[in-house]
């Protein structure tokens, strides 16, 4: 009786001890430190540069296109900044859906970041100096979650006040249409 009680303890004990060890929060960077002298001029938007070389691409920034956290803040700026007024909650309006397969500029995260900081023709307006750059990374994450283009792991649920869409981390995967990373050439 001892003894069934004593393994039952030890047992009990590994048990604790495993699930305690096998539990591990997402390190979260709750304030980006400021960039330090960035050109954010990197993405080439078209074929058009003075000079015979193209801009060489950035690498994309992984930091927040694998964080939950940063897509839900970028969830949240993207209501904050009204980004809702012109794309909706995604599905379009004066702006172009979001969460389709068609791509103008590219589905790349920093062809999205590009479009928010230097804008477009005819519509989009730059937010350069208006927004810190880790927040346009943020939105830029978000937009690119409401196209399917995250892990779901990483996309965030539907707020229980938006009922016009399904969540976002239940958006089917697809792929995008154009070149991805170039503008889309229209002739």
């Amino acid at each position: 009786m001892r003894s069934n009680l004593q393994s039952g303890l030890v047992l009990a004990a590994f048990c604790v001890a495993t699930l305690l060890l096998s539990c591990s929060r997402e390190t979260r960077v709750l304030r980006q430190p400021p960039p330090a002298d960035e050109t954010i001029n990197t993405v080439q938007v078209s074929g058009l540069n003075p000079g015979a070389n193209s801009i060489p691409t950035p690498p994309p920034s992984n930091l927040y296109q694998e964080s939950a956290y940063a897509v839900s803040e970028g969830q949240k700026l993207y209501e904050q900044y009204n980004c809702v007024g012109c794309h909706a909650h995604g599905g379009g309006g004066i702006g172009p859906a979001l969460m389709d397969n068609s791509w103008i500029y590219g589905s790349d995260p920093e062809n999205i970041f590009t479009t928010i900081m230097q804008g477009r023709p005819n519509g989009m307006p730059s937010f350069r100096n208006r927004i810190p750059q880790y927040q346009a990374w943020e939105i830029a994450a978000y937009v690119r979650s409401m196209a399917g283009l995250l892990p779901k792991g990483v996309s965030p649920n539907r707020p229980d006040h938006m009922r016009v869409k399904p969540a976002e981390s239940s958006t089917p995967p697809q792929k995008p249409t154009g070149i991805t990373g170039s503008p889309e050439q229209h002739q």
